[in-house]
């Protein structure tokens, strides 16, 4: 994954992770906390202290550097995303993964991306934040950005929020620099806006995207979970599994600026963007198998995400011209490409 802020042909970067642990206001104890696992670009020196410490130095060329927040799909571990996360930040993109543990239903105690389901009730939907951790995150990155290893290297200005499963659809949701300033793209994957009937909406009903930053909505032609979910919709038991993220996409923007994108990936699940897989949590038992090599699966989702990144982000005409070209020229592993 080559970086949003380096030329295309640049090297990788090392790559460093360090811990923080951050309160999350409003929930009650124990589950109002949160771990945060930064991972940020590292210039080794080879020092002494760095051998004892194990703290290796932030790199600075390219800085100040633009930061993604990824947020997990419900009971999927931080780890999962390691591998994106690792390249975004070899890529100069500082990138956090985190772990929350919330009863978000009576009697389900999860890991999830942080949801406040009043916020999304019919009532409700649209006037306050739906994703708790979000406001938190960023607080704690403001303060990283005023002292400590990464001091004067974080430009909260170009923050983009990425979120598989559930995660994606906090992210696009949420992604409203009105909210949270300094939000300035979104990514999702086996995401989409459907609103369930079980928090009071009509069968088929659609969360209305915000849409105000460039989106790019990501899923899998053999997405099991989304396709075996249809009833939370009022649907059948067992639907389609794009049906719902190519709907997001067409008839819930609130946008035709040209700068949001859709990918259907053409073999992909559900959990094609988590790796390594885990089958001790979530939903994988209801997913159906990809049907092409996971590699390049993964391969393809890390490309169009350092491209989307590099282009909303930093402006990169040629990261631009590569996603579009991709989306919308017939690669033999998009099913769909669209851009609006």
């Amino acid at each position: 994954m080559n970086s949003p802020t380096h030329t295309p042909d640049a090297s990788p970067m090392p790559v460093r992770a360090f811990y923080r642990a951050i309160s999350i206001p409003g929930c009650a104890a124990p589950y109002d906390r949160a771990s945060l696992k930064i991972y940020y670009p590292c210039a080794p020196g080879g020092s002494d202290e760095e051998r004892n410490s194990g703290v290796i130095p932030a790199a600075t060329e390219g800085a100040p550097f633009p930061v993604a927040i990824i947020l997990p799909g419900i009971n999927v571990g931080p780890e999962s995303y390691g591998w994106l996360a690792r390249g975004l930040a070899a890529g100069g993109v500082i990138t956090v993964t985190y772990t929350l543990v919330a009863e978000e239903m009576p009697g389900y105690i999860s890991l999830t991306p942080g949801l406040s389901m009043a916020a999304l009730a019919p009532a409700n939907y649209g006037q306050s934040p739906s994703a708790t951790a979000l406001a938190p995150i960023l607080q704690e990155l403001a303060l990283l950005n005023r002292q400590g290893l990464l001091a004067g290297l974080l430009d909260l200005e170009r923050v983009v929020l990425g979120g598989h499963s559930a995660g994606g659809t906090v992210a696009i949701l949420n992604a409203r620099p009105d909210w949270f300033p300094g939000i300035a793209a979104a990514f999702s994957y086996g995401a989409h806006a459907g609103a369930a009937t079980a928090l009071g909406y009509p069968p088929d009903s659609l969360f209305n995207v915000p849409a105000r930053v460039p989106l790019l909505i990501m899923g899998g032609s053999r997405d099991g979970c989304i396709a075996h979910s249809a009833g939370r919709y009022g649907q059948d038991r067992e639907g389609s599994a794009t049906a719902k993220v190519e709907l997001t996409f067409d008839r819930g923007l609130n946008c035709d600026r040209g700068d949001s994108y859709l990918a259907i990936i053409d073999g992909a699940n559900h959990f094609s963007l988590a790796w390594p897989r885990d089958d001790t949590t979530g939903r994988p038992f209801i997913d159906l198998p990809t049907n092409r090599p996971d590699e390049q699966l993964r391969g393809l989702l890390a490309e169009l995400v350092r491209d989307f990144v590099a282009a909303t982000l930093c402006g990169d005409e040629s990261a631009r011209s590569r996603l579009e070209t991709t989306l919308l020229a017939g690669h033999e592993l998009i099913a769909r490409g669209a851009r609006r």
